[in-house]
C-alpha cells in the first residue's frame, strides 16, 4: 500500500471496520485463528491474546466450506493465522484482515523458510506478521520480530525462538490493528529475504561418504519434527530425526559404529553423529534402535553411571553437582516417556538421592520437562511382543513408580525445574517434587481427557486438591486447554515462575537452589516435609491414592470403551482433523451468539 494512503475499509459481518475496536465490544475483539493444529505456537498466542481480553476462537483448516462458516458463526474483527500449510480462501481475505504468522525474515517468502535458514547456517533469523492477499507470504507486513539463529533442531528453534518472536509480533500487530490508522507496507527492495522453493530430499541428501559431521548435523537438524531426511538403515528405506553430535567414536564413513539405549551412532567423513529417532516407510516416528531389530547387533557404547559426559555425545540422563545441589536432566525426544525411559530414570534419581547433597533439581530437557506415557511406544507394542493395553498399563505403573520416589525422598528438598513444555502425566508428575519453577514462555497442558478421556494418575488426586481446591482441580482436569507459567503460579498449582530464555532460566534456578542448600532452616523444612508425609500416609496411603487412579485407568487400558485407543492412534498417525474440538471452537456451540451492542 502506498505511503499516505488511508487505510481500508473491511466489512465485518454485520458492520464496517474503520480502523478502531467496535463499540459493542468494548473489553476486547474478536480473533478467530485459522490453523493447521493447536501446537505449541498456537497455544502460546490463544493464552497470550485471551489473557489481555480478546475472545479467542479457534477453526482447524480442514476446508475452504468449513473456513467460510467459521467467519459468518464468529463474525470475527480479526483473523489470525498462527500456522498454516495452505492459503486462506479468497472469499476470507478479501473481505477480512487476515494476519498470517511467518517463521521467515521480511521479505521472504516460501513453505520451508526456517528448513533454509538452518542448512545454510544463517546466523540471524525472524518471524513476519503479514496480510493475506492472493499470492503466499507476499502480503502486507504489520509486524515483524528477529533473533539470532543457533544451531539446533528446527522443532527446538521453533518452540523458542520462533514462538517468542512470534508473540511479540502478533501482539504488535494486534494493538495496531486495534488502535487505527497503521498502514501496512510490501516489502521493499531492502528487504533481506527472498522466495524460497519447498525444500526438496535431493536439497536434504547426505553423502555419508563425503559429508562432515557439521553438514549432517545442519541437514538433520533442518528437517527436524517434520519431514526428516530421507536415507537407508540396515538395508531398509527410512526418515532420519533427531541427531546428536558424537566427539569420540570414529569409523568407515556410513558405517554404522554403535548403540547406547535407542540412539544409533553412524560415522560421517570427519566424525560421527548420533540419530534418535526414524520413521521406516509406512510406519510412525520410533526410537532408532528399537525401529530396527538388527541393531541390537551393534556394539554397545554405554556411560559410565549418569554424570554428564564431558565430550558431546547422546546422552538422554545426565547428572551434575554444584556444591549442596545435584541437577538430573532427562532429554527425551518430544517429552515422551516409554517404560524403559521411566525405570531408568527412577534408578538415576534414587541414585541421586543418596549423594551427599541438600537439593535435587529435576531438569527435564530443553524443550520438554515431560509428556507423560510413551504413545508411540504403545501403539506399536505388538510388534515388541505386547499389546497397547498391556504396555500402556506398564508405561503408567513405571512413571507412577517414580513419582512415588520423588514423592518419598526424606533426604533432599526437590524441585521440578521446568525449562521446557509440559503436558498430560508430565505436568503432574512434576507437582510431585517439593517446589515446582517454571519458566515464563513454557506452556503446559495439566489434563488427560483430551486423549479419548483418559482418568489420569501420578498421585494427581493426592496432590492437586491441596493446591488448588476441588472445584480448582475439578476445573483443570475439564478445562482441556493450555495454561502458562504465570497462571500455573496463580492458580497455585506451581510455586514460581522464572524470566528469561533457557540459558537464563537454568542460571536462575541453580542460584534459587543453592540458596535453598545453604539456608539455616533446610534441616527444618526437611523435618517437616518428612512429618507431613507420614501424617498424609497414615491418613490415606500413597498406595490407595495409587490404586484408585489404576482402577480408573485400567477401565481406560482394557474395558469396553475404545476411546483411548482410537483417540491414541490418531494421534501417533498424524491423522487429519476432521472437525475442531468443541472446546476449542467457541462459535459452534450451541448457545453462541454474536453479542449486540
Amino acid at each position: 500500500m502506498p505511503s499516505g494512503t488511508a487505510p481500508p475499509v473491511f466489512p465485518l459481518g454485520n458492520g464496517t471496520y474503520d480502523g478502531a475496536i467496535p463499540q459493542k465490544n468494548p473489553s476486547g475483539m474478536r480473533i478467530l485463528f485459522l490453523t493447521h493444529a493447536f501446537n505449541s505456537l498456537t497455544q502460546r498466542l490463544f493464552c497470550e491474546l485471551s489473557e489481555r481480553g480478546h475472545e479467542v476462537s479457534i477453526e482447524f483448516d480442514i476446508a475452504d466450506s468449513v473456513a467460510e462458516e467459521a467467519v459468518a458463526l464468529f463474525q470475527p474483527h480479526l483473523i489470525v493465522a498462527p500456522f498454516l500449510k495452505r492459503a486462506i480462501p479468497e472469499t476470507i481475505w478479501k473481505n477480512h484482515v487476515c494476519l498470517v504468522v511467518h517463521p521467515g525474515i521480511v521479505g521472504d517468502r516460501g513453505p520451508s523458510a526456517l528448513d533454509w535458514a538452518i542448512q545454510e547456517g544463517g546466523e540471524y533469523w525472524g518471524v513476519t506478521v503479514l496480510q493475506a492477499e492472493a499470492e503466499m507470504d507476499a502480503g502486507p507486513v504489520w509486524a515483524s520480530a528477529g533473533f539470532p539463529l543457533r544451531p539446533a533442531k528446527k522443532a527446538s528453534i521453533y518452540r523458542n525462538e520462533v514462538t517468542e518472536a512470534a508473540v511479540g509480533a502478533v501482539l504488535e500487530a494486534v494493538e495496531r490493528f486495534a488502535a487505527g490508522g497503521f498502514v501496512p507496507r510490501h516489502p521493499g527492495p531492502e528487504a533481506r529475504g527472498r522466495l524460497r522453493p519447498v525444500m526438496q530430499q535431493t536439497a536434504r541428501h547426505i553423502d555419508w561418504q563425503r559429508d562432515g559431521s557439521a553438514t549432517v548435523l545442519a541437514k538433520l537438524n533442518a528437517a527436524d519434527g517434520f519431514p526428516g531426511v530421507a536415507d537407508e538403515l540396515f538395508g531398509e528405506a527410512c526418515r532420519l530425526f533427531d541427531a546428536w553430535p558424537e566427539a569420540a567414536l570414529r569409523g568407515s564413513p556410513g558405517e554404522l559404529l554403535a548403540r547406547r539405549e535407542t540412539g544409533i551412532c553412524r560415522a560421517t567423513s570427519d566424525g560421527a553423529v548420533w540419530i534418535g529417532h526414524v520413521k521406516r516407510e509406512g510406519d510412525i516416528k520410533l526410537p532408532a534402535t528399537l525401529a530396527f531389530p538388527a541393531a541390537q547387533n551393534l556394539p554397545e557404547a554405554p556411560l559410565e553411571g549418569w554424570w554428564k559426559s564431558k565430550a558431546p555425545t547422546w546422552q538422554d540422563i545426565a547428572y551434575e553437582e554444584a556444591g549442596e545441589v545435584g541437577f538430573l536432566s532427562f532429554e527425551f525426544y518430544n517429552g515422551a516417556m516409554g517404560t524403559a525411559q521411566c525405570r531408568r530414570l527412577t534408578e538415576a534419581f534414587r541414585w541421586a538421592a543418596g549423594r551427599p547433597t541438600q537439593v535435587i533439581v529435576l531438569l527435564g530437557g530443553e524443550d520438554f520437562w515431560s509428556n507423560g506415557i510413551h504413545l508411540n511406544l504403545i501403539e506399536t507394542a505388538d510388534e515388541f511382543g505386547s499389546t497397547p493395553a498391556d504396555e500402556s498399563w506398564a508405561n503408567i505403573n513405571a512413571i507412577d513408580d517414580l513419582a512415588e520416589a520423588v514423592l518419598n525422598c526424606e533426604t533432599h528438598l526437590t524441585v521440578a525445574a521446568l525449562q521446557g513444555n509440559a503436558g498430560a502425566g508430565g505436568a503432574f508428575l512434576a507437582r510431585a517434587a517439593d517446589l515446582v519453577w517454571a519458566r515464563d514462555g513454557v506452556m503446559l497442558n495439566p489434563h488427560y481427557k483430551n486423549m479419548g478421556n483418559l482418568y489420569g494418575s501420578e498421585f494427581w488426586t493426592y496432590l492437586l486438591p491441596p493446591r488448588v481446591g476441588e472445584e480448582g482441580a475439578r476445573a483443570i482436569m475439564r478445562h482441556r486447554l493450555p495454561m502458562t507459567a504465570p497462571e500455573a503460579v496463580k492458580l497455585g498449582f506451581y510455586d514460581a515462575c522464572l524470566p528469561g530464555p533457557s540459558a537464563a532460566f537454568r542460571v536462575d534456578v541453580a542460584r534459587r537452589a543453592a540458596e535453598l542448600a545453604a539456608a539455616p532452616d533446610l534441616p527444618a523444612r526437611l523435618a517437616a516435609k518428612a512429618a507431613k508425609r507420614r501424617a498424609d500416609e497414615a491418613a490415606k496411603p500413597l498406595a490407595a491414592w495409587r490404586a484408585e487412579e489404576l482402577a480408573e485407568m485400567r477401565r481406560n487400558f482394557y474395558g469396553f470403551d475404545p476411546s483411548y485407543h482410537v483417540a491414541r492412534y490418531h494421534f501417533v498417525s498424524k491423522s487429519p482433523h476432521s472437525w475442531t474440538p468443541r472446546h476449542l471452537a467457541k462459535h459452534r456451540d450451541l448457545g453462541w451468539e454474536v453479542p449486540v451492542a
